[in-house]
């Protein structure tokens, strides 16, 4: 077997792409390293103008091999593209933690989501020409209760080629019981795949990325962890970026972005993937 084979090939996807100018900026420059081979658009966002779509487009050109998707955003500060959805808070999307508890209470109607989700993938198919790679969910809405039927079924109809993110590790129970945010996208994400697998849509294998983002977390550290064990087709999600004000305006998460940024585009993490027989080509 030759050490190409032997590689096993991972989606290391930033999000976000859309949210700020300097986000923008941040994943163009590891995506023409590369050091990134999938990012997730917001079509919502406020950074999504022609430019931005054109620079990213260029970026991926010169990295064939990287995916575009669908950063389906339902929660606040963020606004929805269709006319009379609901639930809002204001005239914004509801906070993530509102829309899970109303999801879990069984209190939303996913024809509201479908509609939506539906919105964003005809954005993305108008400003790219071609539908996305691949669809996720800002904040893992996608996997939320109630909001997952309607995301589903919204891809599998207007984009029924593309696959879908899932928030469930491949570890075992002990590893998994060390992260409680994580074993919370394992058990909705345990359903979404039930979901997506009736629909007849693709999922990643497995997933990682989560962990705290209020903390100075040693993102090497995570990231060795992240990798290890992460099985062929398996994605980590990252949230690289550089600070700027319309950043600060909207996310509470700004110097993390400059930090995982600053590690990806290391030569440190060239050595990881190496060591790792991890392969983003």
């Amino acid at each position: 077997m030759s050490a190409a084979a032997s590689l096993r090939r991972i989606w290391l996807c930033a999000d976000d792409y859309g949210i700020s100018p300097g986000v923008n900026r941040a994943i163009r420059d590891l995506i023409e390293r590369g050091r990134l081979n999938a990012t997730s658009v917001m079509m919502v966002g406020p950074a999504i103008e022609r430019g931005e779509i054109e620079a990213l487009q260029a970026a991926v050109k010169a990295s064939p091999r990287c995916a575009i998707g669908l950063h389906v955003t339902l929660s606040a500060p963020f606004r929805p593209l269709t006319m009379h959805f609901r639930p809002l808070d204001g005239d914004m999307f509801m906070a993530f933690p509102k829309l899970l508890r109303a999801g879990l209470m069984r209190r939303l109607d996913s024809e509201f989501f479908r509609n939506e989700v539906r919105a964003q993938l005809v954005a993305f198919g108008e400003a790219f020409g071609r539908a996305p790679d691949f669809v996720d969910g800002h904040q893992h809405v996608q996997l939320f209760p109630q909001v997952r039927d309607g995301f589903v079924e919204a891809v599998s109809e207007a984009a029924p080629k593309a696959w879908v993110r899932q928030g469930g590790r491949n570890l075992p129970l002990a590893q998994r019981l060390a992260s409680p945010k994580a074993m919370v996208l394992d058990v909705l994400s345990a359903q979404f795949r039930r979901r997506a697998a009736r629909a007849g849509l693709a999922f990643n294998p497995a997933f990682a990325g989560a962990y705290d983002f209020t903390r100075a977390a040693d993102f090497g550290e995570l990231m060795r962890q992240f990798i290890e064990g992460l099985p062929e087709g398996g994605l980590v999600m990252c949230h690289p970026g550089f600070v700027d004000e319309v950043l600060t305006g909207l996310d509470p998460m700004t110097d993390v972005r400059e930090r995982e940024h600053a590690y990806l585009a290391s030569d440190a993490f060239a050595r990881l993937l190496a060591t790792s027989h991890v392969t983003l080509a």
